[in-house]
């Protein structure tokens, strides 16, 4: 009781005098997890990683994920994923997230269709939600300074909105860029069509197959705090963030896909998903 008491009057006594607080006796919450659960979600802590600008939004095509890892036989396409997926949204420059917002299934279990269509775990050791989990407490929290995107809840559903609002598969469709074995693109040709709909700033990334080819791997889309196209953000845009410690799962980081070079739009194969074209 009095702890809970304690924690809701935590915003009125932050402005009171350090001595009264001294005199108050308060328990130092910012050495327990549960102290820093609470400060951040009351805005009480001292939050570097609040100061971040810009968004950095990011669809891979799953057909290249493969290409992508140093262990290919990790790999799976699940069936009904067909199109682009999320791997992440994930705040530039932010620091020392809070670890202490946990995630559970309950709180997307209303998302669990879509995120498992859109947002699915292409690793046969990993659980979609697995995945889920570690985007929210890697780069979520730090998200949640943003108050649209202040819960796991509300975090997911920002992401598949613009999920929804960047529908890379149609726009390319549109402009007869479709997957194929046989028929490489230029990074002008694509970079056309895609800037009209996610601005100017936008990087397409490839990863080198073991035929030496260059494949369509990823686009990422930079967006300012407040979700609008285009952010300047001079470091990070070209890279992911650092690999996660699975084994097996040491994802290249993919690099911009060369402008004088040819690249390869895999089509999917859910049997074949290692090598989709030979």
């Amino acid at each position: 009781m009095w702890l809970s008491t304690t924690c809701s009057l935590l915003p009125l006594l932050v402005r009171l005098s350090p001595a009264l607080l001294f005199l108050l006796q308060l328990p130092d919450y910012s050495t327990t997890e549960e102290g820093h659960w609470q400060d951040y979600k009351h805005g009480l802590q001292e939050k570097p990683f609040c100061s971040w600008k810009c968004l950095l939004f990011t669809l891979q095509w799953p057909a290249a994920f493969c290409q992508s890892l140093d262990n290919e036989t990790l790999c799976r396409i699940p069936p009904g994923v067909d199109s682009w997926t999320i791997h992440g949204l994930w705040p530039l420059g932010a620091y020392g997230c809070c670890k202490c917002w946990p995630m559970f299934q309950s709180d997307v279990q209303e998302l669990e269709a879509e995120l498992t269509e859109h947002w699915p775990s292409l690793l046969r050791t990993k659980s979609s939600f697995h995945f889920w989990r570690e985007e929210w407490e890697k780069h979520g929290v730090c998200a949640a300074c943003v108050e649209g995107m202040n819960s796991p809840l509300r975090y997911f559903q920002i992401c598949l909105k613009l999920r929804g609002q960047f529908d890379i598969h149609k726009l390319l469709q549109d402009a007869d860029i479709t997957p194929s074995c046989d028929r490489p693109y230029k990074v002008e040709e694509v970079q056309q069509v895609l800037a009209l709909h996610l601005g100017e700033k936008h990087v397409i990334q490839c990863v080198t197959d073991h035929k030496d080819r260059e494949v369509w791997f990823q686009v990422k889309i930079p967006l300012s705090h407040n979700l609008t196209l285009g952010c300047e953000h001079h470091s990070g845009a070209n890279r992911d963030p650092a690999p996660r410690s699975d084994p097996g799962w040491h994802p290249s980081n993919g690099h911009p896909c060369p402008p004088q070079t040819p690249f390869y739009y895999f089509p999917i194969d859910h049997q074949e998903p290692l090598r989709p074209c030979g």
